[in-house]
């Protein structure tokens, strides 16, 4: 009940008219059925955005930390998370990456929207990264269409590290889904895995226009982070 009074009654009116967002493409997204919206991750801002104009509900795997900050702000956050249907997921430990492929294929297995980052993390500079293969796996897997989206403005209204976002449109851009049937029961190839989730990525990049970076975001930014520490060391 909270998620569609959010939706319908506070959040959705809002940001339809703070951000007015020029919706592209939303003819490709199923009526009914599974199937998997995978997109870019520029801003915090891109977990409301786009989820608030779509009529269906659709559900994201979304990092644990946002479920587990300490404090009264920390609860608050985590309730509303949940309220938005949003899946926490442990992102360490070896066991992280198939944690995130159970909970997505559960949703899956319902005939629900799934959506996904496959970069892992939000765009520190605004370029695309290299996706990680778990989409492909759930995609495979789930025997189900991926649906490219691109967030288009959202780095510029709200980058990493800023609070309140910047009053100004942004667009959201929908391809056409992407088949991958021909590959079912090869979820164990790594090279299928590996191709299938450059394709997708390759359609993000379309859409978005960004510049694309053939490495994952979270090593460089952990080589860039090394790098700063050691300039002022």
């Amino acid at each position: 009940m909270l998620y569609y009074i959010l939706k319908y009654a506070v959040l959705g009116p809002l940001l339809r008219l703070l951000f007015r967002p020029r919706l592209e493409g939303l003819e490709h997204i199923p009526e009914e059925g599974a199937a998997i919206v995978a997109g870019n991750h520029l801003s915090f801002s891109d977990h409301f955005l786009m989820p608030v104009m779509l009529k269906r509900r659709i559900t994201f795997l979304a990092k644990q930390e946002y479920f587990t900050g300490p404090g009264i702000k920390g609860r608050l956050t985590a309730a509303f998370f949940r309220a938005i249907g949003q899946i926490p997921v442990d992102r360490s430990g070896k066991e992280a990456g198939q944690a995130a492929i159970r909970e997505g294929l559960g949703v899956l297995a319902k005939d629900e929207l799934l959506g996904i980052y496959p970069e892992g993390t939000r765009s520190h500079d605004g370029k695309l990264y290299k996706g990680k293969v778990g989409v492909a796996v759930m995609a495979i897997r789930g025997g189900v269409p991926v649906i490219p989206c691109a967030m288009v403005g959202t780095f510029e209204i709200q980058p990493p590290g800023q609070v309140v976002p910047k009053i100004k449109r942004v667009s959201i851009r929908f391809g056409e889904p992407l088949d991958f049937s021909r590959y079912e029961g090869l979820e164990g190839e790594k090279a299928i895995l590996r191709a299938v989730t450059d394709e997708i990525m390759y359609k993000v990049m379309e859409l978005s226009g960004q510049e694309y970076v053939d490495r994952y975001a979270a090593d460089v930014k952990a080589e860039e982070s090394r790098r700063f520490r050691g300039i002022i060391s």
